[in-house]
């Protein structure tokens, strides 16, 4: 199996596993998000607000297959 092909593969289980645990994948972002911003003092809060959101938008919600509500 090529490098292209593993890494389509895990990114597809990725997508999986984020739209059947969308909740877990958000909580994840949001402590991500916060730790990040405690540990920098909140000097990029900006950046990292920008940065979580559009994680979120990345989580599949309609399935694996993708798309959004």
């Amino acid at each position: 199996m090529s490098l292209v092909n593993t890494l389509k593969d895990l990114f597809g289980k990725g997508q999986k596993y984020a739209a059947e645990n969308a909740d877990k994948v958000e909580d994840a972002i949001t402590k991500a998000g916060d730790f990040v911003d405690e540990k920098t003092g909140g000097k990029y809060a900006q950046h990292i607000d920008k940065a979580q959101d559009a994680a979120r938008k990345a989580i599949p919600k309609d399935g694996p297959a993708g798309g959004t509500k």
